[in-house]
Formats: structure tokens, sequence, C-alpha cells
């Protein structure tokens, strides 16, 4: 997901050569390896006219959280909130026109080692393989979906759940995010977190930021006792 951004908004811009390292990489979805804007915008906007609703404010307020929380927000009351976003996902899953991977995300993902990648993303596992097969890009092996955490973004659930399952300490893994809510649910893991992309509002201290993945390079090494190191170079 992506969406215009406020041209005031300020960012931090990492500094060219700032290097970061880490243990374990874990990717957000929509907007931070996927740009999904023009189904999310037809869906949405769909759902806001036929409820009248503020699509403007939706969009501006959903951009990384589970369906389902934003239509408990926005939907009219005596909605049937389960039957809905279950609509919304239908709508989603057969809409894939515009959907592309960001700039360098494949080539990034390709230079990772495998099993120290995790995507966590507030879709749902079905829409979620959909949406990196659309974009051309390979679903890691260790995915955190909405379908399995009781708390979606900005609770760190699901971040914190990913660094467990890649056996990593949370202070030893890296985050890219792309939107506030994501960012907050990085920060509260306790995990280091890169912003990407013109939506990420203003960033919190300490929180750096990148236009996309052309401007990273990745190389990996084994020390003498068997830790592998990822070096990100900005």
């Amino acid at each position: 997901m992506s969406f215009p951004a406020d041209a005031a908004t300020p960012v931090s811009a990492i500094p060219s050569g700032t290097t970061l390292t880490a243990r374990a990489v874990l990717f957000d979805m929509d907007g931070t390896l996927v740009d999904s804007t023009a189904v999310v915008e037809q869906v949405w906007g769909e759902l806001a006219a036929r409820y009248g609703l503020d699509i403007a404010e939706i969009l501006r307020t959903s951009h990384g959280v589970q369906a389902g929380d934003t239509v408990r927000r926005f939907a009219p009351a005596g909605t049937d909130v389960v039957s809905l976003t279950a609509e919304l996902g239908a709508m989603e899953r057969v809409r894939t026109e515009g959907i592309v991977s960001l700039p360098g995300a494949a080539e990034l993902l390709r230079s990772l080692p495998a099993d120290a990648v995790a995507l966590v993303t507030s879709a749902d596992r079905i829409l979620a393989d959909i949406r990196m097969g659309a974009a051309g890009l390979a679903m890691p092996a260790t995915a955190v979906t909405a379908d399995l955490v009781a708390r979606g973004k900005p609770h760190p659930e699901g971040y914190l759940r990913a660094a467990e399952l890649l056996g990593v300490d949370p202070a030893d893994a890296l985050v890219f995010e792309d939107a506030p809510a994501g960012i907050a649910a990085g920060l509260a893991a306790g995990i280091r977190t890169v912003a990407i992309g013109p939506n990420t509002g203003k960033l919190p201290d300490g929180v750096l930021h990148i236009n996309d993945y052309s401007e990273v390079s990745v190389t990996t090494a084994v020390d003498s006792a068997g830790v592998r190191t990822i070096s990100f170079r900005f």
C-alpha cells in the first residue's frame, strides 16, 4: 500500500555511507515490499461510497492496520464487522492489476540469507501470497500474517513473534516499514526500524529513512564463532 504523502511531512534521511548490522531482517509487505495502491484505493473507495464514508480519512488512517480494525472504526453502527471484513478480503484477493514491487525489493530479498528473513504483514496469509506473487516476489519461509496474531500493528506482537521464529533477540534484528502503525510496532518490539517511502509521517527519534531499496547494499559475513552478521550499507 502506498498513498500520496504530505509534502510538509518531515523525515530523516540516512546519511550516505551509514552501515547497520543485524542477524535477521523483518519486512512489512504493503508499501514496504509491494505497492498495492491501486487495489487498496479501489476496494476501500467502493466501501466508502456504499456507506457514505470519508474515503480520504479511511486511507489516511488505515495504512498498515488490519482491515478488520479499520472496518470496526468506520463502518456504521450495527454493521456485521466480521462479514464486511471478509467481503473486503474477498474483493482484494481477486484484484491484482497494478500491484508491483518497490524498486530494488526483489534484488534485496535475493541477496539475503533465506533463514534470516521474515514477512510481518497486516494482510492474511492468502492475500499476502497473492500480492507477493503479483509483485513477482518470493514469499519468505517465515511469515507472520494477520491470521497468526491476536493484536495487529501498532502492537508489537507480530514483530516479536517473527524474531522468535528466526531465533534472534529483537535487538539483533532490523525492521523495514513504511507506515506509522508499523513503525510504532517495530519500535515497541525493541527492534531498530528503517522507514521507507513517502508515507511514514513524522519519524520518531532514531528512525532513519530511505526512498527505496536502490539505496541499499548488503554483505553477509560469518565470524570465527560461527555467528552470521548482515551488514546494510545505505
